[in-house]
């Protein structure tokens, strides 16, 4: 497979998972209608932009792919953080300049965030790269 075409996948990818902002939290959601949890949004974006399936939880998902540190991270990498006081209880998609975009919580939507915020930064535990 052409390194370049794998590239543009993810950047569909990314650009897929940044046009669902907006989109209602539903815990235990995974499809634009009903609205997404953290891991029901990575995995429908992961499932409808590059056909991959992902375990459903965010837990689960950070065993999978390649781990990563922090300055290797690419758009489409998935950012992982300890949100309920447990490392990779929350997951979002990395979509570069130091944004995720993800679906953080009960009354709230998918939105783009900085890493660096205080709230993100302190509570980072990795990331993965999940290849097709």
């Amino acid at each position: 497979m052409n390194p370049n075409s794998s590239d543009e996948k993810m950047n569909d990818a990314v650009m897929y998972a940044v046009s669902l902002a907006d989109t209602p939290y539903r815990y235990g959601g995974n499809s634009p209608d009903e609205g997404f949890d953290c891991s029901g949004f990575v995995g429908h974006v992961f499932r409808h932009s590059l056909g991959i399936s992902l375990p459903r939880t965010s837990h689960e998902i950070s065993k999978i792919g390649i781990a990563l540190n922090a300055d290797q991270l690419r758009p489409g990498d998935l950012v992982f953080f300890n949100t309920r006081q447990r490392a990779y209880s929350h997951v979002g998609i990395f979509i570069g300049e130091g944004k995720f975009v993800h679906s953080p919580k009960s009354g709230s939507r998918i939105r783009v965030e900085k890493m660096s915020e205080k709230y993100w930064g302190s509570r980072y535990s990795g990331a993965r790269r999940i290849k097709g």
